[in-house]
């Protein structure tokens, strides 16, 4: 039997994705397979599993790359409308959500590891430069995560009024700056240190220091005060 040209309510049903998923648990999935669930029923020509396949090949098999599809990259599949693309999204965000929970108690920063897993979530595949503070007490509890701005590709304008203005109204004892690079690359630009030292200097002003700044890619972080510049 050959699934591409068989719809697949007619394969057996040790092979049909959503039966093997209930009978031997979604861990003994493929991607592929796991992608058809999502799917749910196929085209006219392509069966669920045929356009999972499909999505996989066009990022080369790599689950980092399928997390960065957006919308309009999905529903460039034929037999991939709204309801499917909106679907396949909402479980990448989810996945994406679930590598970075915590429970619901305040997070303690004791390294930037810390702050990585917490911020990772917020930043990983974004395709634009975001920047985030994150507010912390004097125990060094989070107690606020606070989106500062979004840019380009290359850059983000940060206003460091807004940061302090976030920090004074949280009652803040100490600032954490994240954003990213979506280039990949993790090292600071010579902007990115200049911005550094003057929210440095600014927090010591007013009395809330800022103790670390982090440079996120996909691939992992850049610490500032790991590499003793803060």
């Amino acid at each position: 039997m050959e699934f591409l040209k068989v719809p697949i309510s007619q394969w057996a049903s040790d092979d049909r994705p959503r039966e093997k998923l209930i009978k031997i648990g979604a861990g003994n999935l493929s991607d592929t397979e796991l992608i058809a669930t999502l799917i749910g029923s196929g085209s006219g020509k392509h069966n669920a599993v045929d356009l999972a396949r499909q999505i996989l090949l066009s990022v080369e098999q790599n689950l980092e790359e399928l997390g960065s599809l957006e919308y309009q990259d999905l529903i460039k599949f034929p037999g991939i409308g709204n309801a499917k693309a909106i679907t396949l999204l909402s479980a990448i965000e989810l996945g994406r959500r679930r590598s970075g929970y915590s429970p619901p108690s305040r997070l303690k920063i004791n390294g930037s590891q810390h702050i990585y897993k917490l911020m990772q979530p917020k930043l990983l595949d974004k395709k634009l430069e975001v920047f985030w503070s994150v507010y912390l007490n004097r125990a060094h509890l989070v107690i606020k995560t606070q989106q500062i701005s979004q840019g380009g590709v290359s850059g983000t304008l940060v206003d460091p009024k807004l940061i302090f203005k976030h920090a004074l109204h949280q009652l803040a004892s100490a600032i954490i700056l994240v954003h990213n690079h979506p280039s990949g690359q993790l090292n600071p630009s010579e902007a990115d240190i200049r911005l550094t030292k003057k929210l440095v200097a600014a927090g010591k002003l007013m009395e809330i220091p800022v103790i670390d700044h982090l440079i996120f890619t996909n691939s992992g972080y850049f610490s500032f005060a790991d590499e003793g510049l803060i």
